[in-house]
């Protein structure tokens, strides 16, 4: 009886420490699995803003000849797509309008259109290039220009100074109107004219002012006491040696004369 007893209580034991341990794992949620939070990617970085060279120039300057001649080309699409749309950028250089109203000869007004054409894109060059890059070019010289052949410029630094050949025109970077990679601006002083339309012949330099006219009258044609000149005065009347010599003559021929009449008397 007393072993009976003793089983029923260890069985009960048995029964009740299963139970507590089945409510305790069924008490205690099972843990979540680790998330992995994705690092986000980084913002693309912002697209450059193109430079409208319509309203740069038209704001600059004044360079509204230059951007005339430009427009009526078609130039200005040419340039504003190497801008926008290549990884090379542009170099322009821009005369202002002084520039074009000082030019005397030759007259743009002769040029055909292939030729006005080539003079704009004469004046860009394929590239971007900073003021210091130049330093290199001066070394490189000649560069071919947008126009491509034989439309090349000689570029020399001068101590900083930027200066521009082109076979008919010698000319200086005056300022920097624009110098952001992927566009440089640059004002010039002159209109820069290829050899290639002009052809090799320098235009000459100006003359020179004609001389003053200096008074080279000599004493004798100052004005008299009487207002009369003295020159006027010894070529309207004979000299006294003149006189002298035709008296002479005079009497010889009277004393020839009367001879020959003794003789035949």
């Amino acid at each position: 009886m007393e072993k009976t007893m003793m089983l029923v209580v260890c069985s009960t034991l048995v029964l009740l420490c299963s139970t507590s341990a089945y409510a305790q794992k069924a008490k205690s949620p099972p843990a979540p699995p680790l998330s992995i939070v994705p690092t986000p990617a980084p913002a693309p970085a912002p697209a450059p803003e193109h430079v409208n060279l319509t309203e740069l120039l038209s704001v600059a300057g004044p360079f509204h000849t230059f951007l005339d001649y430009l427009v009526s080309t078609k130039v200005i699409e040419t340039l504003q797509n190497q801008a926008n749309d290549t990884e090379e950028g542009l170099t322009l250089f821009v005369p202002k309008d002084k520039a074009f109203s000082s030019l005397k000869t030759p007259s743009l007004s002769n040029l055909t259109a292939a030729q006005l054409k080539s003079l704009c894109l004469f004046h860009a060059l394929p590239h971007y290039y900073s003021l210091a890059d130049f330093k290199n070019l001066s070394q490189a010289s000649p560069i071919m220009t947008f126009a491509g052949g034989a439309y090349t410029l000689n570029f020399t630094d001068n101590s900083g100074s930027v200066l521009i050949g082109s076979g008919w025109t010698n000319t200086k970077v005056s300022s920097s109107v624009h110098s952001t990679d992927p566009v440089a601006v640059y004002q010039v002083d002159k209109v820069l004219l290829p050899e290639a339309i002009f052809g090799t012949d320098i235009p000459p330099m100006p003359a020179p002012a004609p001389a003053p006219e200096v008074d080279t009258k000599s004493p004798a044609d100052a004005p008299d006491a009487d207002g009369g000149h003295a020159s006027s005065q010894s070529t309207s009347s004979p000299s006294s040696s003149y006189r002298i010599t035709s008296s002479s003559a005079w009497s010889c021929l009277v004393l020839a004369i009367s001879g020959g009449m003794a003789l035949f008397l």
